[in-house]
């Protein structure tokens, strides 16, 4: 339908011009032409899922004969369809989202926000259940329960389970920092509450594992597209970077925290002095260019001063030395008190972000 909708407006568009500048408009080709010469060219530029329901409509031969006849009047298609394509997948995302996604986001903001990063935090994200979870998550809401609590309440249980459970399959007590953990060291990692385990090289498992969820990612994808007019191929290289994830994990702690996270990214448009260097190093220099844009405050004008990082206090502070950290706001245990069975952390009050 946005597809459609687009197209139409194109169409009369052209009518239009043709109108005023030559007092008449032409008509449209023949259906058979159009669907002939232009069904290519969509399932070429369009996305696979877009072009597919476009081409399975009844009005699949009048959308070719608009098509065709903006090509004869000069339009480049080759320009045109993949914004149409674009214009379509956010439709549809925004569409999946009402129809659930949004619920689920929330749940998935609740335990990043509750739950400390670690095997309980991602096993939950990843479980089958999930779905489900979430939906038992928003009735207990509904009923006036404090999920949140109940969430912080069960941790250590499960934290239990799980390590008697490694422990009967002889894995290693304590999991060992991975590479990716200790190279995130600095700027890009305080402040963030991460896994010992990180795995950058695995997107999907490493924004699970950040908590962030599929909505959000795609979200911030799309603000990073945004704030780069005209520099398309750069911002699919940033998206496309191993440190993603780390970028959107701090997005998302900065939307719990209430930031606008767009009024910060509009710096990379302002401020272009990450294209300064060989081609080879543009993906890291995008990535610190976005990490310095999302620490420094709106108000501060590009080059007027650049967050500086003491790298010792960065590695002390970092939640990338122990990311297996106490649960937040967990108060001592009491003498004798086994670990898990230690008090859980203060419930976090509030919905969402």
């Amino acid at each position: 339908m946005a597809a459609r909708l687009v197209m139409a407006i194109a169409d009369a568009a052209r009518r239009h011009q043709q109108r005023r500048q030559e007092g008449k408009e032409d008509g449209l080709p023949t259906a058979e032409e159009a669907v002939n010469e232009i069904g290519k060219d969509v399932e070429r530029l369009l996305p696979s899922d877009v072009s597919v329901a476009l081409m399975g409509e009844a009005d699949w031969p009048q959308l070719a004969q608009q098509l065709l006849a903006l090509r004869k009047a000069g339009v480049d298609l080759d320009q045109v369809l993949p914004r149409v394509g674009e214009i379509a997948v956010n439709v549809r995302d925004q569409v999946a989202a009402k129809a659930g996604g949004a619920a689920t986001d929330q749940w998935v903001r609740a335990v990043r926000e509750t739950l400390p990063a670690g095997p309980v935090r991602e096993a939950i994200l990843t479980s089958p259940a999930w779905p489900e979870m979430a939906a038992t998550m928003a009735r207990l809401e509904e009923r006036g329960v404090n999920v949140r609590e109940v969430l912080a309440a069960a941790h250590n249980e499960v934290l239990a389970v799980d390590q008697a459970v490694a422990k009967g399959l002889g894995a290693a007590a304590e999991p060992v920092m991975s590479r990716d953990a200790q190279l995130s060291y600095g700027p890009l990692t305080t402040g963030l509450d991460l896994p010992r385990d990180l795995d950058l090289s695995d997107r999907e498992r490493a924004l699970t594992q950040l908590a962030v969820s599929p909505q959000e990612n795609q979200r911030y994808t799309r603000w990073v597209r945004e704030a780069m007019p005209g520099f398309e191929r750069e911002a699919d290289l940033l998206v496309a970077s191993r440190q993603w994830p780390l970028l959107a994990c701090r997005m998302a702690q900065m939307e719990t925290d209430g930031e606008h996270v767009r009024e910060h990214l509009v710096r990379l448009a302002k401020d272009t002095s990450w294209q300064a260097g060989p081609d080879a190093q543009l993906g890291t220099r995008l990535v610190q260019a976005v990490s310095d844009a999302l620490r420094r405050p709106t108000g501060e004008a590009p080059g007027e001063s650049r967050v500086t990082v003491n790298t010792a206090a960065a590695r002390a502070t970092s939640p990338s030395v122990d990311p297996t950290k106490a649960v937040k706001g967990a108060v001592p245990a009491e003498a004798g008190t086994a670990p898990h069975r230690q008090a859980g952390p203060a419930p976090r009050n509030g919905r969402t972000r």
